[in-house]
């Protein structure tokens, strides 16, 4: 600002309004884009990237909103000062609070002429500070009593340095309007220096930059809770990949059970996460040798993610090695699982294949809840087993479920699947999927082989939205 402006000084002529218009019409276009962007962000606000994306969009906004009316007063010029006024009318009204889609309303300026002891107002300073526009402007002596007590500090350090020592004014402080409102006002400002050098007024541009705070709190705010967001999800993914892990069959790569025995099973598996989720589902294998020399099999998936949901994974995979360890049926085995999960605190939905398998006999036992069949491998061609009547496990309290029987071959392979293994699709497309991969199960030497043709059919699959586990069993 030039030093020698003064309030009797003529306005400086604007700018090229044809520049200053293009201006702004750019400037209402891209106040329109960020409209446009935050009416496209939906949501209950529960979602913090959500609430994240609209604070930002509001504070863009409100951003925008200063730079037009930055722009308006640049091609309209500088608005005349109010002159002092001798007495107020009792009549005036107050102005009421600076509406956000006012723009101008919310810049003025004020000159204090410290020779003659006045001060000039714009009238868009008293909508600011909620003046009554007929009443006297306040002097710099008396401009603190509308300020907050814990501002007042900051006020005089800065009228002081600039009247004292010629410093320019560049800072904030809070006021309270009559009507008991508090607004953030910016100031900036310059002493007007008299022909000997010394200081004759100052010179003010103020502005309600409450909005602005408002929406720049928002932001930090949303932008605290997304990172605390973001920090819980991690810690919960460590601790569900912990749990995970901890239950899970320790095994990698080839097992076969029982360990003793000519009649063996060559087993194998592999767990899928979710390719849409960092958190980590309720999916789960197993595999183990029970007391009698028969052998345990089963998959399953409790529905969700999170600790949670793996906390309820492990509880059910705990209690299914309890019971077929005392040489529970699986059918039984079921009916039980399903009475423990619909007696939880927080009860779930949960589907699952358990089997047991006699090697003397090359029987294979098994019953289901709600999940997909397992797939017998044979001669080059496969086919799905015909599944046993079964609901989800903590559907409907007291279900019972049926259980069947199987003889298998030497050579036969069978293959127990969650649901996710191939998204998107219905379960008869996904079966029908697995059943294609007949001829290279054929060439395929071990469970391993098997496991990997497997993964390679399915494990870049882009748009899994839950996690996955496969088991195969070859009888030997």
């Amino acid at each position: 600002m030039p030093s020698h402006l003064s309030a009797d000084h003529p306005a400086a002529q604007p700018p090229g309004r044809g520049s200053v218009d293009a201006l702004i019409s750019q400037t209402r276009r891209l106040k329109g884009d960020v409209d446009a962007v935050r009416r496209d962000t939906h949501g209950d606000g529960s979602d913090p990237e959500e609430r994240w994306q609209r604070a930002l969009c509001d504070l863009a906004l409100h951003q925008l909103d200063d730079l037009g009316a930055h722009l308006a007063q640049l091609r309209d010029g500088p608005a005349p000062l109010a002159p002092v006024q001798e007495t107020a009318s009792p009549a005036a009204a107050v102005p009421p609070a600076p509406r956000r889609g006012s723009l101008l309303s919310r810049v003025g300026s004020a000159e204090w002429n410290l020779l003659t002891d006045e001060a000039s107002w714009s009238g868009e300073l008293y909508q600011i500070l909620g003046r009554d526009p007929a009443a006297p402007p306040l002097t710099l002596d008396e401009l603190p009593s509308m300020v907050l007590d814990e501002d007042r500090a900051r006020l005089t350090a800065m009228v002081t340095d600039c009247l004292v020592d010629a410093k320019p004014i560049d800072g904030e402080f809070r006021v309270v309007r009559p009507d008991g409102e508090a607004r953030t006002v910016h100031m900036m400002g310059e002493p007007v220096l008299d022909a000997d050098g010394s200081t004759a007024s100052m010179w003010a541009v103020l502005r309600d930059v409450s909005e602005l705070r408002r929406s720049q709190r928002a932001v930090s705010e949303t932008r605290d809770s997304l990172h605390r967001h973001q920090q819980r999800a991690q810690t919960e993914h460590r601790i569900a990949v912990e749990l995970q892990e901890a239950v899970l069959p320790p095994w990698r790569g080839s097992l076969r059970l029982p360990h003793h025995g000519p009649e063996t099973l060559d087993l194998a598996a592999h767990c899928l996460p979710a390719s849409r989720s960092a958190l980590i589902g309720g999916d789960w294998y197993d595999a183990l040798e029970l007391p009698d020399g028969q052998t345990l099999l089963s998959v399953g998936d409790l529905t969700g993610h999170g600790v949670t949901v793996a906390s309820g994974m492990a509880m059910l995979l705990g209690a299914l090695r309890g019971m077929a360890m005392a040489g529970t049926d699986p059918g039984h085995l079921l009916s039980l699982l399903n009475q423990l999960l619909d007696a939880t605190v927080q009860p779930a939905l949960g589907s699952a294949v358990c089997c047991r398998y006699r090697p003397e006999t090359r029987t294979l036992t098994w019953a289901q809840a709600g999940h997909p069949a397992p797939l017998l491998f044979r001669d080059g061609t496969g086919r799905r087993l015909r599944a046993p009547d079964g609901v989800l496990l903590g559907a409907t309290a007291g279900a019972s479920y049926e259980q069947t029987e199987q003889t298998l071959e030497p050579g036969d392979l069978l293959l127990l699947h969650t649901d996710g293994l191939v998204p998107a699709s219905s379960r008869d497309e996904a079966v029908g999927r697995l059943l294609d991969l007949a001829p290279r199960f054929g060439e395929a030497r071990t469970a391993r082989d098997c496991v990997r043709t497997v993964m390679e059919e399915f494990g870049d699959e882009t748009e899994r939205e839950d996690d996955a586990c496969v088991l195969v069993a070859r009888v030997m």
